[in-house]
């Protein structure tokens, strides 16, 4: 292929909790595909839908038009999934686009788009019934 013809790709990847979110935006027709499926028939919850569309929102109508987004995501809960989705495609974006204006945008708007949530669940340990909590003693 000549140089003109190569098709421009970009990957990103995020985290929350147990979710792992992987994201490739090549140019197309503005569809969203996680999973293989669109997002409405992928999540049927109305707040992790508008949480997935925020960094798309953000961005100017010609450039969601002429780009497809595929995610996989596994791992977690569906809210969980939701803003590991949001912070990979957000993080897509800004490698498709190169714009520092576009990721000065999406910090204003919300950090958390390109930056991820460090917070794990911490493991169980022996001795009580969670993480933290221990069997009490009474002496009476």
């Amino acid at each position: 292929m000549r140089e003109s013809e190569q098709v421009k790709t970009a990957f990103a990847s995020a985290k929350r909790k147990t979710s792992k979110a992987f994201v490739t935006i090549t140019p197309g027709k503005g569809r969203l595909l996680i999973n293989s499926m669109p997002l409405n028939v992928f999540c049927a919850n109305r707040v992790s839908i508008m949480r997935i569309q925020e960094p798309l929102l953000l961005i100017d109508d010609k450039l969601r038009n002429s780009i497809d987004i595929k995610v996989k995501v596994k791992g977690g809960g569906f809210m969980s999934q939701a803003d590991a989705i949001r912070t990979a495609i957000a993080k897509a974006i800004i490698r498709y686009t190169g714009s520092e204006e576009l990721k000065k945008t999406f910090i204003e708007y919300d950090r958390h788009l390109l930056v991820e949530d460090p917070r794990r669940t911490e493991p169980k340990k022996y001795g009580g019934p969670s993480a933290r909590a221990r069997v009490q003693k009474s002496y009476r």
